[in-house]
Order: structure tokens, then sequence, then C-alpha cells
């Protein structure tokens, strides 16, 4: 072992991250839009679940009509925490359509298996089921010209353990990236096709029909939130094919480290259910994973989309 001259200047060997490697370290987490105030909430409690993204409510019920100014704090809450999570509501099909409504039409998924109406979708897994959306990131619909403003999700049936769903903040993302990738990706477009995220589990007989229903779209790679204003990543490894108009070596890779920004622990909040819960969040500002970990066991769930406007 060579002794440290003490009276030498000390030298490091190089050490350099690479370029596109995801930063390790501290983060600004920033859950309200930059000039907003925080205001107190008075018709129901709202309890966080993570310091930008996920809240429990309690003191309300979403079988019956929520009433104009219950509905405007409930979506001020919505804009704030991005997913809400509400335990033991045991709604009837007809009551979580109505709830949805309250934000908008709602929307139809001919590519998901149909419950009690068209606008209704079901997940009935098991330990042998197709996954379809499990273990992967992913915003819904984003393949659409105008992706979904929101879903409200009810299990209906869950495993004894395991089954949970997280959702990361895709504002945070974006306030974390570097500088240089802020202005690399600002102002450019990207694809967004249904054929990679369906053809994982469906065979091509099956996605060939919906091919002229579903043609690929251009949506902005960052989004601006339409009621918040905050800049939003808005790529997602299930449907953002490329980045318009760069070669495909440097889209896959720019896309590659865009998509890993959802994995970052800081921007995510995990939901551990029960029979009877709700979630209810905001499409345009996050990313959610259903994590398939419970079989052999059952687990049903159903859900309802709200039709959203087209990104800008």
């Amino acid at each position: 072992m060579t002794a440290v001259n003490a009276g030498s200047p000390l030298t490091l060997r190089e050490a350099r991250t690479p370029e596109d490697g995801m930063y390790e370290g501290a983060r600004i987490l920033r859950r309200l839009a930059e000039g907003s105030e925080e205001r107190p909430y008075e018709h129901f409690e709202v309890v966080p679940q993570g310091p930008t993204i996920g809240a429990e409510i309690r003191g309300i019920s979403l079988a019956r009509p929520l009433g104009d100014v219950v509905r405007e704090e409930l979506n001020r809450a919505l804009l704030e925490w991005k997913v809400l999570f509400f335990r033991d509501q045991r709604l009837t099909s007809a009551q979580q359509r109505d709830f949805a409504r309250q934000w908008g039409e709602l929307e139809t998924n001919p590519l998901l298996a149909r419950g009690a109406s068209d606008d209704v979708v079901r997940f009935d897994k098991s330990g042998g089921a197709t996954p379809t959306f499990e273990n992967v990131w992913h915003a819904d619909v984003t393949f659409r010209e105008r992706p979904a403003l929101g879903a409200v999700l009810q299990l209906h049936e869950v495993p004894p353990f395991s089954g949970d769903t997280m959702w990361a903040d895709m504002a945070a993302a974006y306030d974390n990236l570097p500088q240089a990738v802020k202005d690399r990706i600002d102002g450019a477009t990207a694809v967004h096709d249904f054929i990679p995220g369906f053809a994982r589990f469906y065979p091509p007989e099956r996605l060939a029909p919906f091919q002229a229903a579903f043609p690929p779209v251009e949506h902005p790679v960052v989004r601006v939130h339409p009621e918040t204003g905050r800049r939003l990543l808005f790529v997602n490894a299930s449907f953002t094919t490329r980045i318009t108009g760069m070669e495909r070596a440097e889209s896959d890779r720019l896309l590659r480290y865009l998509t890993q920004q959802a994995h970052v622990p800081e921007y995510q909040v995990r939901f551990r259910w029960r029979a009877g819960d709700v979630a209810f969040w905001d499409n345009r500002a996050t990313q959610h994973y259903a994590v398939n970990d419970y079989a052999p066991h059952r687990r049903v769930a159903e859900r309802v989309a709200i039709a959203g406007d087209r990104p800008m």
C-alpha cells in the first residue's frame, strides 16, 4: 500500500454519471403548482399518503350525488393529490358510473372485458389469467386523441395478500429532470399507439380489426395540465413508440430514460386494497402500476374511465 504524501495536493480519479443515467440523490417534491396556496378542506377529511401524491378521503359517501360545492372541493383534492382513496364504499356499477359522470362523459374501451355496461371495464384475474395491464407503468389510453381525464376503480374481491396498485406523480418526474433534458424535450412530440401495449397479451387477429379505429397519434412529450398549469412528463412504456423527428436509436434511448422516471420511489404512492375500496386518479398527471404478485388467488375489479381532452 502506497502512503499518501501529506504535503502534496490530493487528486481523485474522475467520477462521472452516465449521460442518460438515473440521478440518485435529493429530489424536489412539490405537491402544488407554483404560486398555489394550501387551503383547508371543509367537507371531508384528507389524510395524506405521501408528500406529493395520494390521499385518503374520509367522511364522504360516493353512493350519493355530491352536490356542486362538495364536488368542487373534491376536484381540488384530486388536482392537489392526483389520486384519492375511499375506503369501504361498496358501490354498485350504476353508483360507480354516476359518481364518475360528475366529471364528464364516460369512455368505452372495446379492447377490454366488459362489465355491467359498455362503459364499465371488468378485470377478473386468478392465478392463470392473462396479466393485461399489470406489471407495467402506464397512463390509460394515451393512444387516443383524447386520453382519459381520469378513472374510478373499485375492488370487489381481493387476494388475502398482495395485489396492490401504485401511482407515480409525473409532475414531480418532470420537475426533477436535468435542465438539459428539459430543453431537449420541451416542444417535442411523441407517437402513441395501442399495438405495443396490447400485443403483449392479445394475438394479431384480435387487434387487427381495431387498427382503423385507433390509428397512431402524436402528443406532446411534456403536457401542460389544463386545470393546474403544471408541466407533466407524458410518455409511457405501454403506448409511446417514438419521439417525432429523431433517429430510432436516439429516440429509443431517450424514451427509455424518460419512462424510467416513473420508477423513482419518491414520486410514488402504493395502495393496499380491501374489498369495497375505491381509487379515483387524474390520468393526465399520473401513471399507475398494478402489481401482479397474488397468484394463485383471485382479484376482481371494475373501472370506469372519464373522457379527457386533447393534450397540449
